[in-house]
């Protein structure tokens, strides 16, 4: 049992106000840098191999800017027959119903440590310790009834004269829909519910945590309520502790604006993996937040950053594995190159994913590239660049002639195409076009989105609307959920329903609307018709739109980004998504589009490419270069202008 002493409650207090009196250290003034265990280990590591790959961070990146070591998720659950992802039973919890480490992967907890010990031998290497955390209380403590802790008294919280209980506070009917065995929101308007919430991070701060990151509270999975108390509490304790959010499925800028104050990194995409179709997932959304300028926009006690998710290079595991680290990463060099440039253009956190006990030469070199770095930290006016032309290079053995190439200039206004049900704020505009429609049917009617899809070949889109078929059981206990509620339905014969998030994690390049499953009392199924013309679902609280869809899009084609360099240098980077070569150009004078004020009708740049080292010289009309399939180039310009 945690007791707060009134000298521990001064202490605090003093603290906060030397804290706002002299300046805190901005929190997260760059791009935050680390390990996380996920993507060698899924759940199953172990104090032991937590620890041998925390020296060897502080060994070989520390110098780098890497920072932090973050223990992914389920620390908690006991690794014996029977136990997985979203198993029930096997978690180990405080007599509050916190998760505590599993004592026997993590011994140091035993007798009620819980990190203390693993978080000292951390700050002892010059790290910082992290871990993840899911959304509210865990099911099997909800089960248990544990007591809430008050923190302000040591005690099991008291309000309206009696003690207040796990039962009381969580919210059964929004479990995490990815993970319907584990966690469920808990009610931040009752103070027993903030109360709980408190005493989690209280708990963290006590161990020496410097970094949280918070899973299935947002995109699809959105929870505000607790993001933003949360965030309240950080705020208040006398430790600095990062505040990250995941995962990014359905991720707007709209929705990342309710935010980006709140927290220092937020996921944009599902979980990203090595296959060149997650990696080339991200290209669209790192556009769209780079032009909605959410790059280092404001943030918990400092800045806030899109998180484009970990790195899976070197030696991995597989999404929802027993099993740890066990093969290569899947991408080939190029592939890599070709993300790691990305997520340093975009100015994305880098959290390297794979098991540092076998880091490679190739993939130390990727990680620790200083040009890259630089970009990732210091870099600004970091945007994706439309202006280039684009040579596609087939493979055809004619003699000694191993390609042929065609030119065509890159679509600058894509051609809109079908329309795509997505998720975004209920403040978003584009969220504005729902409106009921009457048909000749006794039971249903339909809700329609406002305009058919830009290329004439489709009719408004509808779904059909009821009120929920429940059983009086399930009413009595969700009436007050379900009150103006609705279920929609894609056809009048379908016992299927829409729900706003999938029933399983995503990875970046699969869809991002939402599916339909059995109809049921799950508040992820269902939706409120606002008078604004917004659908509001009741899980997440975001609202259905309707999206135009690129007729031509999807992971193939070219791109480019730029940015400059706080010595004034221009970064220009290459990708080729397509699986053919490509030789690729812009027109220098077309850089004064992505940076006004500057002439670049007369300039010229000394020209040099990061991955093949070549010297390109002198540079005054024309940048141009093959890039590989998957692959890219980037280039460092230090110009002059006349």
């Amino acid at each position: 049992m945690r007791v707060v002493s009134l000298s521990s409650l001064f202490l605090t207090l003093v603290s906060t106000l030397l804290l706002q009196c002299l300046g805190e250290i901005e929190q997260a003034s760059s791009p935050p840098r680390g390990w996380n265990s996920y993507d060698s280990f899924c759940w199953t590591i172990s104090e032991e191999e937590f620890l041998q790959n925390a020296e060897l961070v502080a060994q070989r990146l520390r110098t780098h800017g890497f920072e932090y070591v973050v223990v992914d998720y389920l620390w908690y659950r006991r690794k014996v027959k029977g136990a997985y992802v979203d198993s029930l039973g096997f978690d180990v919890i405080d007599e509050w119903g916190r998760m505590m480490p599993d004592p026997d992967r993590w011994p140091s907890s035993r007798g009620g440590k819980g990190f203390t010990e693993v978080a000292k031998k951390v700050h002892g290497m010059g790290l910082k310790f992290g871990i993840h955390v899911m959304r509210g209380i865990s099911t099997q403590a909800f089960n248990a009834n544990t007591p809430v802790l008050d923190v302000t008294t040591g005690k099991a919280y008291e309000e309206s004269g009696r003690q207040w209980r796990a039962k009381d506070i969580g919210m059964k009917e929004r479990t995490c829909a990815w993970m319907k065995n584990g966690f469920m929101s808990v009610n931040t308007k009752l103070g027993a519910g903030r109360a709980f919430l408190r005493s989690l991070y209280q708990q963290y701060a006590d161990w020496g945590v410097d970094f949280v990151k918070n899973d299935c509270v947002f995109g699809a999975d959105f929870d505000l309520d607790e993001i933003s108390y949360v965030s309240k509490v950080l705020t208040e304790l006398n430790r600095p502790i990062l505040y990250s959010l995941s995962p990014g499925t359905s991720v707007t800028p709209a929705m990342a604006r309710d935010v980006n104050n709140l927290v220092n990194m937020y996921r944009i995409t599902g979980d990203d993996w090595d296959t060149w179709g997650d990696v080339a997932a991200h290209f669209d959304i790192s556009r769209d937040f780079s032009a909605a300028n959410m790059i280092g926009a404001k943030g918990l006690r400092g800045k806030s950053w899109p998180d484009l998710d970990m790195l899976p290079f070197g030696w991995l595991t597989d999404q929802g594995s027993n099993e740890g680290p066990h093969r290569k990463c899947n991408l080939n060099l190029d592939e890599q190159r070709s993300q790691m440039t990305l997520w340093s253009m975009a100015k994305s956190p880098l959290m390297f994913g794979g098991d540092m006990r076998q880091l490679d030469d190739a993939t130390f070199s990727l990680l620790t590239n200083p040009t890259l770095l630089e970009i990732n930290s210091f870099s600004s006016n970091n945007k994706e660049f439309p202006y280039i032309t684009n040579k596609k290079c087939r493979f055809r053995r004619v003699r000694n002639r191993p390609f042929t190439c065609k030119s065509r200039y890159l679509e600058r206004n894509s051609v809109m195409g079908a329309l795509a049900l997505g998720l975004t704020s209920c403040k978003d505009v584009e969220a504005r076009g729902w409106s009921p429609k009457a048909i000749d049917d006794d039971d249903l009617d339909q809700v329609c989105w406002k305009e058919k899809s830009r290329s004439g070949d489709q009719e408004p889109f509808c779904l059909y609307k009821r009120k929920p078929l429940l059983s009086s059981e399930e009413y009595l206990t969700y009436k007050n959920h379900y009150d103006g509620k609705i279920h929609l339905l894609a056809t009048k014969t379908t016992e299927s329903c829409l729900g706003a998030s999938r029933n399983q994690k995503l990875t970046s390049k699969e869809s991002k609307s939402g599916s339909f499953s059995p109809c049921g009392w799950d508040v992820n199924q269902m939706w409120e018709l606002k008078h604004n013309g917004t659908l509001m679902n009741s899980y997440s609280g975001l609202c259905a739109s309707m999206r135009q869809v690129k007729a031509n899009s999807g992971p193939n084609g070219v791109r480019a980004w730029v940015a400059t360099g706080r010595r004034g240098e221009i970064y220009v980077a290459f990708f080729n998504l397509d699986d053919n070569k490509a030789v690729v150009s812009m027109r220098m004078d077309d850089l004064a589009k992505a940076f006004p004020g500057k002439n670049f009708s007369t300039v010229s740049c000394k020209c040099r490419e990061e991955w093949s080292k070549k010297d390109f010289g002198v540079v005054r009309d024309t940048l141009s270069t093959q890039v590989e399939i998957h692959g890219c180039a980037l280039f460092v310009l230090n110009c002059t202008y006349t």
